[in-house]
């Protein structure tokens, strides 16, 4: 993971929390595959200030179609 500020930290762990209850996986599987797809640096991090600003259900749908266009089957 790429070094970030504070904000952008709290940010990630609150969509993989949020991931994870959506997904019905645990944190850490949703940890692994966010690094393994390079989302978290290139998509979650990278573009924070736009989607910090964005609701919690199409953040999830976002994230997760994302997921899948990187071959992750969910």
């Amino acid at each position: 993971m790429k070094s970030c500020s504070k904000k952008q930290l709290e940010f990630t762990v609150f969509i993989i929390n949020k991931l994870s209850y959506y997904l019905n996986k645990p944190v850490y599987e949703i940890y692994e595959i966010l690094i393994e797809t390079d989302v978290l640096d290139s998509y979650i991090i990278e573009c924070y200030d736009v989607l910090h600003t964005l609701g919690n259900e199409y953040l999830m749908e976002d994230i997760t179609e994302i997921l899948k266009e990187r071959g992750v089957k969910l």
